[in-house]
């Protein structure tokens, strides 16, 4: 269970907004209800969520959603990997890839990872790093790979996972099961 529980009464227009999520969700959202102890953090992290990039010209949904997967593995965070997982097969990534995402694998050896997607994960490597730490490699494969637009969608979409991550584990909230039983935590183990 999470380190505090979610108030008995959430404000009416509170209410509304985490039903029209979690219906969009199929999921009861422990860290949304949660927040809205203090409606400012509930709603600054709805708008953010709300905003950020799913399905860009030059940033695929596929792509997206590799660098969510692996930013969730890289900062360790069970509810997004389960949460960022879900479905990985209908995003088209393969289990060789989800491997690779894991650590299993290097990332290089796998052959269906396109050029512009091993920059990014190179790129979200060095985000994920404590302290951060920017090779001139990462930086350049990046903006080689991406328009300033597209580095800009990539740089917020793994910050925004991290934001995420640090928050939810700092709530103590476990996976909310939207990988049924989160079966890409148990691969390879």
């Amino acid at each position: 269970m999470s380190y505090v529980d979610p108030p008995a009464r959430i404000p009416f227009f509170l209410r509304l907004l985490l039903r029209a999520v979690e219906k969009r969700m199929g999921k009861r959202l422990l860290a949304n209800r949660i927040l809205t102890w203090y409606p400012k953090a509930f709603l600054g992290s709805g708008i953010m969520e709300g905003l950020v990039a799913h399905d860009e010209p030059e940033m695929p949904r596929r792509l997206l959603a590799i660098v969510r997967i692996y930013t969730s593995f890289l900062v360790s965070c069970p509810f997004c990997i389960d949460m960022n997982s879900r479905d990985f097969e209908r995003k088209g990534i393969t289990d060789e890839e989800i491997s690779a995402l894991q650590g299993r694998l290097p990332i290089d050896r796998v052959g269906t990872f396109t050029e512009s997607e091993k920059s990014a994960l190179q790129y979200v490597q060095c985000m994920c790093r404590t302290p951060l730490e920017f090779t001139t490699e990462a930086v350049e494969n990046a903006k080689r790979s991406f328009s300033p637009r597209g580095f800009v969608i990539l740089a917020s979409t793994c910050a925004q996972v991290n934001f995420w991550t640090r928050l939810i584990q700092s709530l103590g909230v476990p996976p909310a099961g939207f990988s049924a039983e989160c079966s890409v935590l148990k691969r390879g183990r």
